[in-house]
C-alpha cells in the first residue's frame, strides 16, 4: 500500500485493512515541529500504577472531524504557549500505541474555529509509551463555561473517549493577567461554578519560561 503524506483520517479510514488507523495516520504526519525526546515526555507521567477509567464527558456543540493530522495546531492564534503530553493507557495500566487522540479548544478570545478555517483542532497519533503530544495555546473562556480543552481517543474505527481537560484556576489567573486574554475582563465561570467541572481531569501543568507543559493521562477500555 502506497501511502502519501497527505493521507487524512478519512482517506486512512477506507484504506483500514490490516494496519491500524494510528499506524496509518502516524506514517503519513506532515508536522515537522520539534519536540521533546520519548524518554523525556514519559518521565513527566511518573510511575502511576493506579488505572481508573477516565471520566467520560459531553462532546459539546463545536466538534468536527478536521482532518488535521498535526502536533502544533496554533495557526498562528495568539496565547501563551501550551504543550500538551496525553498518555493513553488500558485498564492494566499498559500504554496503547497507535492510538489517535483528538483535540479541539476555543482561542484567547473564546472562539472556536469553524469548518472553513480549523485553527486550534489537530489529531495526534501515540508513540510506543502511548503518548500524543500536541502544540497549542492556553486557551481563553467564553461565557458560561470554566476554562477547557475537548477531547477523544479513537482505537481504530471505535471513539473509546470523549472527555474534557481542565486547568487550576490559580494558573489561569495568572495567565491570563498577561496579553491577550487581559482585555477580557473577570470571567464568569470558576472551575467551582461550572456544572460540568471534574478535579479528575484537571491537567498536571509545569511552568517552563513563558510557557506551560500540561500532561494527563487517559485510561480508556481497550476491547
Amino acid at each position: 500500500m502506497v501511502m502519501t503524506r497527505k493521507l487524512n483520517r478519512r482517506q486512512a479510514l477506507s484504506a483500514l485493512g490490516t494496519v491500524s488507523l494510528g499506524a496509518l495516520l502516524a506514517s503519513c504526519g506532515d508536522d515537522d515541529a520539534p519536540a521533546p525526546t520519548r524518554t523525556e515526555t514519559a518521565e513527566r507521567f511518573g510511575t502511576d500504577s493506579n488505572c481508573t477509567l477516565t471520566p467520560e464527558m459531553t462532546e459539546g456543540p463545536f466538534y468536527f472531524d478536521a482532518d488535521k493530522v498535526r502536533r502544533d495546531i496554533r495557526d498562528g492564534r495568539e496565547g501563551v504557549t501550551l504543550e500538551l503530553a496525553l498518555r493513553v493507557r488500558d485498564s492494566a495500566c499498559e500504554p496503547i500505541p497507535d492510538a489517535v487522540v483528538d483535540i479541539w479548544h476555543c482561542d484567547a478570545e473564546g472562539s472556536y474555529s469553524e469548518e472553513g478555517d480549523p485553527f486550534l483542532r489537530g489529531v495526534q497519533v501515540t508513540n510506543s509509551d502511548g503518548i500524543a503530544e500536541f502544540t497549542t495555546i492556553y486557551p481563553g473562556w467564553y461565557q458560561g463555561r470554566t476554562v477547557h480543552i475537548h477531547a477523544k481517543v479513537h482505537l481504530d474505527t471505535s471513539t473509546v473517549l470523549t472527555t474534557q481537560l481542565f486547568f487550576d484556576d490559580a494558573v489561569t489567573d495568572r495567565v491570563f493577567a498577561r496579553a491577550p486574554y487581559d482585555t477580557r475582563g473577570e470571567r464568569d465561570q470558576l472551575n467551582d461554578t461550572d456544572g460540568l467541572f471534574d478535579e479528575a481531569l484537571v491537567l498536571d501543568l509545569t511552568e517552563e519560561g513563558d510557557a506551560y507543559m500540561g500532561t494527563i493521562s487517559f485510561d480508556v477500555a481497550a476491547s
